[in-house]
C-alpha cells in the first residue's frame, strides 16, 4: 500500500497558536491523533481517547497544507500508539515542515525521524501514571529535544527535582515545568524553580489563558 493510502485515525486537525514548548506563541497545525492508553488524573483532553475518523495520510497532509504554516504538531491522545504516524512524520519533514512531536514518555522513542523535535512528558506522582515511564526513551533523547514535567503540587516538583538530579538532565535538554491549570499560584512555583539555581523553564499553557480552559480546536 502507497504510504499516502495509509490511515491513522485522527481526532482534529487544527491552526492555533502553539501554547507550550520553547515554540510557545508562533502560528502552528496541531494534527490531534485518538486514543491513548494512560488516564493522568488531570488531563485535559479525555475526548481525544476514543473519538477519531480514520484518514488518509494524504487526506491528513492536504489539510495541513491548506493552512499554510511551516511548524506542525503531533499531539493526542498519544501519539506513539499509531505506528503508521512515523510515515506522518517522513513525510512532513520531506516536505521542509518543522515537526514537532508531543509524547507521553512511555512509549518507544528510539523510531522516530530525526528531524522531529520530541516534546517528552515524564508523568509526575500526581498524574497516577509515573510507573509508566519508559525510562530508556531517555538514551533516545536528542539535544533539540524537551522534557515537561507537569506539576500539581510540591511533592510533584521535588519528585522532577530528583529526575533530573538523578539523570543528569540539566543542561542537556530544555526542562519546562508546566503547573496544572488552575491548581497552583504561578508565582510560587516561580519561586520553587527560581531557588532551584537551575536551568528550568515556567511553562503556561498560553492557548487556555488566550480562549479558556474547555475551548476545543485551540
Amino acid at each position: 500500500m502507497p504510504v499516502d493510502d495509509e490511515k491513522l485515525k485522527i481526532n482534529e486537525i487544527f491552526y492555533s497558536i502553539q501554547g507550550e514548548s520553547t515554540y510557545a506563541g508562533r502560528p502552528c497545525v496541531f494534527v490531534r491523533l485518538a486514543h491513548c492508553n494512560l488516564r493522568c488524573t488531570y488531563c485535559d483532553t479525555t475526548y481525544a481517547f476514543f473519538e477519531g475518523r480514520n484518514m488518509t495520510i494524504a487526506e491528513i497532509m492536504q489539510q495541513v497544507q491548506s493552512y499554510n504554516c511551516s511548524l506542525v504538531e503531533i499531539t493526542g491522545g498519544e501519539p506513539l500508539l499509531q505506528h503508521n504516524v512515523h510515515h506522518l512524520f517522513n513525510l512532513l519533514c520531506d516536505r521542509n515542515y518543522e515537526v514537532l512531536l508531543e509524547t507521553g514518555g512511555h512509549e518507544e522513542i528510539h523510531e522516530v525521524d530525526k528531524r522531529v523535535k520530541i516534546i517528552m512528558d515524564l508523568k509526575c506522582p500526581s498524574s497516577a501514571e509515573s510507573e509508566k515511564i519508559l525510562w530508556s526513551n531517555l538514551n533516545h533523547l536528542k539535544p533539540i529535544d524537551e522534557i515537561k514535567f507537569v506539576i500539581g503540587n510540591r511533592a510533584d516538583f521535588d519528585w522532577a527535582l530528583q529526575t533530573v538530579l538523578d539523570h543528569d538532565l540539566n543542561g542537556k535538554y530544555t526542562l519546562l515545568v508546566s503547573p496544572v491549570y488552575g491548581q497552583l499560584d504561578l508565582s510560587q512555583l516561580a519561586a520553587w524553580i527560581m531557588d532551584t539555581k537551575l536551568s528550568l523553564r515556567l511553562q503556561v499553557q498560553l492557548h487556555k489563558f488566550i480562549w479558556g480552559a474547555d475551548k476545543r480546536g485551540v
